[in-house]
């Protein structure tokens, strides 16, 4: 799942806000979060090119959230400004997703609507947790800003750790100053140790199956990634591992993975490789790939594409 969630954020055309997270926002994510996606809502609900792209990667754990979403009656596609994403375990539970919206919600109306309806709430503490339509969904309101949304379970969680009774992602420094890098732009995400190794065997495929790739990739500490459609697409990686010659083992393997594909591939996956750039500094694995808007739209139907993202 967590490869199709690192793909599913590159949902958003041309932009010039930052996707940025409220102190609320992040408090009410678990520490322990596997991978954090946050956009720019309103724009990528404006661009046709980003809602295909979204259709065809978005994992159905998402498509679900954001069913129940539109579905709510809460009006959040006119509302929203930016939605979050974070994936996250509690215990020895399997993975959870909850979801954030940040906008200005008309939060009088909406539980003035609730009251009407006669729609029957869940009290935790001081939170009001109200079903979310008929898929099963709950939200509650942190302020008029900030909304939580997810299943009931997934929904205490995040209220748990707002609240003060469960850490939350405040407490996880190193995604915290992870953030700081990215943060500035208006679609990105970070993924913990576990998250990152997942994606880079999805990307190396038959290569990871490589004695060298054994060797380095429990020296995968971190991930973090950006997109830019501001001028064509641009995608940047950033793989943190432990030192300089990790960082290099593995950029060299992704090297040679890229070499293999284009002999194999067509020419229009050839033009995508030759279009990124591999390599690694002070410990740190860099991704960089940027090609024209149609390029890129025909990148969507290549094998290529297929095979990174199922």
């Amino acid at each position: 799942m967590v490869t199709a969630l690192a793909v599913s954020a590159t949902l958003s055309p041309v932009m010039t806000r930052a996707a940025e997270l409220s102190g609320d926002a992040k408090s009410a994510i678990p520490r322990d979060t596997q991978q954090v996606i946050v956009v720019d809502y309103r724009a990528m609900q404006n661009s046709s090119a980003a809602m295909s792209l979204k259709d065809r990667v978005l994992p159905p754990e998402l498509k679900k959230l954001e069913t129940a979403l539109k579905t709510s009656g809460l009006k959040v596609d006119q509302d929203a400004d930016t939605l979050a994403f974070a994936s996250f375990k509690v215990g020895s539970e399997g993975a959870r997703i909850v979801g954030i919206a940040q906008g200005q919600f008309h939060t009088r109306e909406i539980l003035a609507n609730f009251t009407k309806q006669k729609t029957k709430f869940v009290t935790l503490r001081n939170n009001s947790i109200y079903p979310m339509g008929s898929a099963g969904m709950s939200v509650v309101f942190l302020n008029q800003t900030t909304m939580v949304f997810g299943d009931k379970d997934a929904v205490k969680a995040a209220l748990d750790a707002r609240d003060g009774l469960a850490p939350n992602f405040l407490q996880n420094s190193d995604m915290v100053n992870e953030m700081s890098v990215v943060d500035t732009k208006a679609v990105w995400s970070l993924l913990d140790q576990k998250g990152t190794q997942t994606m880079m065997k999805g990307v190396l495929g038959d290569a990871a199956q490589l004695a060298d790739y054994d060797t380095v990739k429990n020296r995968m500490k971190s991930s973090r990634y950006t997109m830019d459609f501001s001028n064509g697409v641009r995608f940047n990686l950033s793989v943190v591992t432990s030192d300089t010659i990790t960082a290099a083992t593995a950029a060299t393997l992704m090297k040679g993975v890229a070499i293999m594909r284009k002999t194999q591939g067509s020419p229009l996956e050839k033009t995508a490789l030759d279009s990124t750039t591999i390599d690694s500094n002070s410990g740190t694995i860099t991704v960089d790939y940027s090609s024209s808007d149609s390029q890129f739209a025909n990148l969507l139907t290549s094998p290529l594409f297929q095979s990174v993202v199922k």
